[in-house]
């Protein structure tokens, strides 16, 4: 479909608003507002344009693995949100003054990614593409 244009937003479950509110503004994400609608929903938004709707129904006797990446089955789903950056060494200094722990990183044809985890054990790629 060529109307497509861009993602508009991801729609993340999550248990507690406080906890991720705080996670996320430490990654310069801003809080619009919230919680509103049916679900309800909250929402961040990056001065980039990315933007994430918090989902606030996640169960409270919800498991803190991540079924989609901490367990032997693979199930279907999105696995995790790729977030392209300019500076590897400024965003992982950045983490590290966060006490955010980089979980996982690689280098492939230059390119270079690595990984964090939100509070609700959700996956963050942080993506800086070769030169």
């Amino acid at each position: 479909m060529k109307q497509i244009t861009r993602i508009n937003h991801v729609g993340l479950r999550v248990r507690d608003l406080a906890l991720a509110r705080a996670f996320y503004e430490k990654l310069g994400f801003e809080f619009l507002g919230g919680p509103m609608g049916p679900e309800p929903v909250a929402i961040v938004e990056h001065p980039s344009g990315v933007n994430i709707n918090f989902i606030l129904n996640a169960s409270s006797d919800a498991s803190p693995t991540n079924v989609l990446m901490d367990e032997p089955a693979k199930h279907t789903g999105f696995t995790h949100i790729a977030l392209e950056i300019t500076d590897v060494e400024a965003v992982k200094r950045q983490l590290d003054s966060h006490d955010i722990a980089i979980t996982e990183s690689v280098e492939f044809e230059g390119a270079m990614f690595f990984f964090v985890r939100d509070p609700d054990g959700n996956v963050i790629e942080f993506h800086k593409p070769a030169s």
